[in-house]
């Protein structure tokens, strides 16, 4: 696949944003991080308070992309089966016939994703690292692309179950809308009805060029010292005694991915430090573990990013 120029890259890209700018107002900086996670080939988890426009989001990107998109409600009676799918046996032939589950699309909306039992939740982890699960003995490819955006509500809300260490590794980022301005919340308040904005939604960008996109990401150069730079972050929260471990390789590779996007959104051929600060809190949020709840992963965050110098 031909990779963009970054200038075209980056107009492709501000095409997307200002769409779903007109579905969700004032949330631009979460909008350009949850494309910078797409391009970068990752999943999503949207994590905030109902009511603050996460489902919206997710449903504004399946239409202007343009991708087959499925929405999975989770609930605490969902078993693997409704996820993945399930084998019928039909009486015509006496053979058994599988039937897929919402799982085979190119965007799965997994709403609520926390609500479901760890059960149904470990049926995601092959789909979301290998594109692909298996049944009865089989294994399946997953329709390409294939993007998981998944919901989240606070844990202290009723009827939640904590994601598992694997699974919230399988997400790329992790990006919270939180209250919106006032003024934005007066135009939401003075809009029309945000369904019916979504439903005249059309896409803005093709199959191909999201191919592009995506290929152009592996093109934007990264240098020595950029590289020192990362590792020194990651090096660093290995040392803190406020986490119970350190990142791992594949962070490293996360946030090196997920910076290459955020700079070719700003038409840059090139990553600079400031596009490693910019999607590290996302990145690395959900993947550090504390040992003391009065710890936030914000404020382990923010403080790794005051302290390391850049080189």
């Amino acid at each position: 696949m031909t990779a963009l120029s970054p200038a075209t890259a980056r107009d492709q890209m501000q095409r997307l944003i200002d769409a779903v700018g007109q579905v969700l107002v004032g949330k631009t900086h979460a909008i350009e991080l949850a494309l910078t996670g797409l391009v970068a080939g990752g999943h999503l988890l949207l994590e905030d308070l109902p009511g603050v426009g996460k489902t919206t989001l997710a449903l504004a990107l399946a239409r202007l992309l343009g991708l087959s998109y499925q929405r999975l409600q989770c609930t605490s009676d969902l078993l693997p089966a409704d996820v993945i799918g399930v084998s019928v046996y039909d009486r015509r032939d006496g053979s058994f016939r599988f039937h897929q589950g919402p799982v085979f699309t190119q965007i799965l909306l997994a709403d609520e994703i926390n609500r479901a039992t760890p059960r149904a939740q470990s049926a995601l982890l092959e789909a979301m690292e290998e594109r692909q699960v298996s049944v009865e003995g089989r294994t399946l490819a997953l329709p390409s692309p294939f993007f998981v955006l998944a919901t989240q509500n606070p844990l202290e809300q009723v009827g939640t179950y904590p994601l598992p260490e694997s699974q919230l590794d399988r997400f790329l980022m992790r990006v919270s809308l939180g209250y919106p301005a006032r003024a934005a919340e007066r135009e939401l308040l003075r809009g029309r009805d945000r369904r019916e904005l979504l439903s005249e939604l059309t896409p803005v960008l093709s199959l191909e060029v999201l191919q592009q996109l995506q290929a152009s990401v592996a093109t934007v150069h990264v240098s020595e010292p950029w590289l020192d730079y990362l590792q020194h972050l990651i090096a660093r929260t290995r040392e803190l005694p406020t986490l119970v471990h350190g990142l791992s390789p594949r962070a490293g590779l996360a946030v090196q991915s997920a910076a290459r996007a955020w700079a070719l959104l700003h038409g840059r051929g090139h990553v600079v430090p400031e596009d490693l600060k910019a999607v590290f809190p996302a990145v690395v949020g959900h993947r550090l573990r504390l040992r003391n709840d009065a710890d936030s992963a914000a404020s382990v965050v923010a403080a790794l990013l005051r302290e390391v110098p850049v080189p």
